[in-house]
């Protein structure tokens, strides 16, 4: 495993493929920091370039649909859509709206969210979406609940889930709860979590 270009300053520098990022380190615990990853927070340039960059790493597996979750994975779908030469791509809701009231649905927590919630996809779409190539795009995969909970939706909905790709993965704990679809992660770099060592000092563990 590589080790972090710094996290001193309550910062941490990220690669993210050929970008390097400064992240803040934010406290969900007295055990528990993380380098926060707001991909709205980086500008379009970040954005569009590793929107690109993902695009080439699925180009070869013939993706025929993006796929992502709301909202933060947006952007970043919809660069990795344009790299790819598509026109669509697929979102997963996480907040009730009128349109979605019969629609597909799967339990998902996320570590930045806390309570449980719900990943809801549009029936509308399923005729559009059903025998499709997917590839789940999304910012950040840290504990893999929400990207687990999307590939579990997107098979109900008729869809062959080909990757799950995303900006990058937060230490290794996404491969439990992912299981066999763990082999289906590509990304642009990785990030540990931080955790008080014994002088009290903030350590980098990339295990979780």
């Amino acid at each position: 495993m590589s080790e972090p270009l710094g996290a001193d300053g309550g910062r941490h520098v990220a690669r993210v493929g050929a970008q390097e990022i400064d992240l803040p380190l934010v406290a969900l615990g007295p055990d528990l920091t993380i380098a926060l990853l707001i991909t709205v927070d980086h500008g379009l340039a970040f954005t569009r370039a590793a929107g690109e960059e993902l695009a080439s790493r699925l180009a070869p597996l013939e993706i025929e649909l993006v796929a992502t979750a709301a909202t933060m994975g947006i952007p970043v779908a919809m660069e990795v859509t344009k790299g790819l030469g598509l026109d669509d791509y697929l979102v997963l809701h996480k907040t009730p709206k009128i349109h979605l009231r019969d629609a597909l649905t799967e339990p998902v927590r996320s570590i930045t969210t806390g309570p449980v919630q719900y990943l809801r996809l549009d029936r509308a779409r399923l005729g559009e979406v059903a025998g499709k190539r997917v590839a789940f795009v999304d910012d950040v995969i840290s504990t893999g609940s929400s990207a687990a909970a999307a590939v579990r939706l997107l098979r109900q909905a008729g869809c062959e889930v080909i990757a799950v790709a995303a900006l990058v993965t937060e230490t290794t704990a996404w491969r439990a709860e992912l299981g066999e679809d763990a082999d289906l992660v590509l990304a642009l770099g990785e990030i540990p979590v931080f955790r008080p060592g014994a002088d009290g000092a903030l350590a980098p563990d990339w295990t979780g």
